[in-house]
C-alpha cells in the first residue's frame, strides 16, 4: 500500500494529514474553512485516495496559511507515497464539465515542479474563502509534490463551479497519473531511468 503520514507544525498552522494513493475515496477533512473541506472531499473522492486532513490555523487572519500549508503537505504526502515512481502511469489527464464550466487538467508526475494556472474565476470570494487562494493551493502543492501540473479553463462563469472542476479534474488526472500500469510495474517511466 503507498500511504504516507505527516504531522507539520508552524507558527501558523498545525497539520496531521494522511494519504493513501491506493485507496477508495473515503476522507475525514477539517480545516477549519468549510469550502476547502468540502474541496478536499471531492478531490479525494474522485481521486480515489483515502484522505485524512486535521488543521487548526491562523484563520483569525485569514485562510492563506491554512490552504497553503495543506497543500505543501498533502503534496509532500503524494511524493512519499510515490517513493521512486517504479511502474506508474506517470501522465494523467481530465476533461471535466460541470453545468456551464469545462477544467482541463494534465499532469506529469515529472519531479519538476511547475504550475500552468489558467482559470478565470469572476469573484473575489466563494463564500468567506478567497478564490486567489486557489492558485496558492495548487502551486504549493506542486513544488512539495515536484511535478507539472497544468489547470486551464475552458468554460465557466459560476466562481463556485470552476473551482470545484478544477480540484475534480485534478484528482482524476493525479488518480491516473499515480496508478500502477501493470506492463511496466518494474519500470521507472522515463529513458533516464529515474524520476
Amino acid at each position: 500500500m503507498r500511504i504516507s503520514e505527516i504531522k507539520r507544525t508552524t507558527a501558523e498552522t498545525d497539520i496531521t494529514l494522511s494519504l493513501n494513493l491506493d485507496g477508495t475515496g473515503v476522507s475525514d477533512i477539517d480545516t477549519g474553512c468549510g469550502f476547502l473541506n468540502h474541496m478536499l472531499t471531492l478531490f479525494a473522492k474522485h481521486g480515489r485516495f483515502d484522505l485524512s486532513v486535521q488543521c487548526t490555523g491562523d484563520t483569525d487572519v485569514d485562510d492563506h496559511h491554512t490552504a497553503e500549508d495543506i497543500g505543501i503537505v498533502l503534496g509532500t504526502a503524494f511524493s512519499e507515497c510515490l517513493g521512486d515512481k517504479r511502474g506508474i502511469c506517470r501522465y494523467g489527464s481530465q476533461m471535466l464539465p460541470m453545468d456551464e464550466t469545462l477544467i482541463a487538467a494534465a499532469v506529469d508526475l515529472s519531479g519538476r515542479a511547475y504550475l500552468g494556472y489558467a482559470l478565470e474565476i469572476p469573484t473575489e470570494k466563494v463564500g468567506s474563502f478567497d478564490c486567489e487562494l486557489v492558485e496558492e493551493f495548487w502551486l504549493a502543492f506542486v513544488r512539495a509534490s515536484a511535478c507539472t501540473l497544468h489547470i486551464r479553463q475552458i468554460a465557466g462563469t459560476n466562481s463556485h463551479h470552476i473551482i470545484e472542476a478544477a480540484f475534480k479534474a485534478c484528482g482524476r488526472a493525479l488518480r491516473e497519473a499515480a496508478a500502477i500500469d501493470l506492463s511496466f510495474a518494474d519500470e521507472i517511466p522515463s529513458t533516464k531511468g529515474v524520476l
